[in-house]
C-alpha cells in the first residue's frame, strides 16, 4: 500500500521545522497543485463543507503528488473516525481535545485491536482487498499518525495525562481557540498563551511525541512557534494563499502603474 506518512515522521525526527497547508476548497487540484511546496496536507472538515467524497479525491491527489495528508474529523463522533481512516487518510486529528479520557477514546478508535478497538472494513486501506490480513492490520497500527489537538484549559491542565497516552503520536495547539479559552480570544501572541504554547511543547517532546500548531499564512507567526519548540505548523490556507499574492501584486502593479503616469 502507498503510503507517505513515513516522509514527514523522518523529516520531523531529523530536525526539520515542516510546513504544511490548510486545504478548504473541494476541488482536488488544490491538493495536486500543493504538494511539491508543502512537507504535508492538513484536509480540514471541522470548518468546511468538505464532504467524504471530496476528501477521496483530495486522498487521491495527494497520494499521486507524494504529500503526507491529515485530515481533521469534525468530532470525536466514532462515525466520522471510522469513515475518515477507512478512506485512506494516513494522519487523523481530532479537534477541541476537551479531556485526557476523550482523547484516549479517540486514540482506541484508531487502532486496531489489540491496541485499540477501531472496527474493521476498510476498502482503500487494504488497496481494494489486495493488501489484507495480519501485514495490513500490523502497517495500519503502526503507520497511522495519531493527533489530539490542544485548544482548551480543560485540556492544558491535563497534559501531563495526554502526553502519556501510548498510540498517540502528536499533539497540535490551537491558539485561536486556545486564547479564547484563556479569556483572550484572538490574543495569541499574549505572554499567558506563548506560555502555554511552550509548556505544551515541553511536555510533548519530553514524552517522545511531536508537537504542531495550526496558525493562519504568517512568516512571523511561523518563526514565533518554531522558537516556542514547535516542530510542524499548518501555516496558511489554500484561500489565504490566493488572496495573499492577488493582493500583494495587484496593489504593486497598480502602484507603479500610478507612479508611471
Amino acid at each position: 500500500m502507498i503510503s507517505h506518512i513515513h516522509k514527514f515522521r523522518e523529516k520531523l525526527d531529523a530536525g526539520q521545522f515542516c510546513l504544511g497547508a490548510g486545504i478548504t476548497f473541494t476541488d482536488p487540484a488544490v491538493v495536486e497543485a500543493l504538494c511539491d511546496s508543502v512537507d504535508f496536507l492538513w484536509i480540514d472538515l471541522e470548518h468546511n463543507p468538505t464532504n467524504l467524497e471530496s476528501l477521496l479525491s483530495h486522498l487521491i491527489a495527494a497520494r499521486a503528488g507524494g504529500a503526507p495528508a491529515l485530515v481533521r474529523v469534525p468530532s470525536l463522533d466514532i462515525a466520522w473516525t471510522k469513515r475518515v481512516l477507512d478512506t485512506g487518510a494516513e494522519g487523523i486529528i481530532l479537534p477541541q481535545a476537551g479531556s485526557a479520557a476523550e482523547i484516549k477514546q479517540f486514540v482506541s478508535s484508531c487502532r486496531y485491536p489489540p491496541q485499540g478497538t477501531r472496527g474493521f472494513g476498510p476498502r482503500r486501506p487494504t488497496n481494494y482487498g489486495r493488501f489484507g490480513g495480519s501485514e495490513y492490520l500490523a502497517h495500519a497500527n503502526e503507520n497511522l499518525f495519531v493527533v489530539a489537538q490542544i485548544e482548551t484549559v480543560t485540556a492544558l491542565a491535563e497534559v501531563d495525562e495526554i502526553v502519556a497516552i501510548e498510540g498517540l503520536d502528536s499533539l497540535v495547539v490551537g491558539p485561536y481557540d486556545l486564547s479564547g479559552s484563556m479569556g483572550k480570544l484572538g490574543q495569541v501572541h499574549d505572554p499567558q498563551v506563548l506560555d502555554a504554547v511552550r509548556t505544551v511543547a515541553q511536555k510533548a517532546r519530553a514524552a517522545g511525541k511531536y508537537i504542531g500548531m495550526g496558525m493562519g499564512a504568517e512568516k512571523e507567526h511561523a518563526l514565533e512557534a518554531a522558537g516556542l519548540g514547535i516542530q510542524w505548523a499548518q501555516c496558511g490556507n489554500d484561500f489565504e494563499f490566493m488572496i495573499q499574492t492577488a493582493d500583494r501584486l495587484f496593489s504593486d502593479v497598480r502602484r507603479d502603474v500610478s507612479g508611471s503616469q
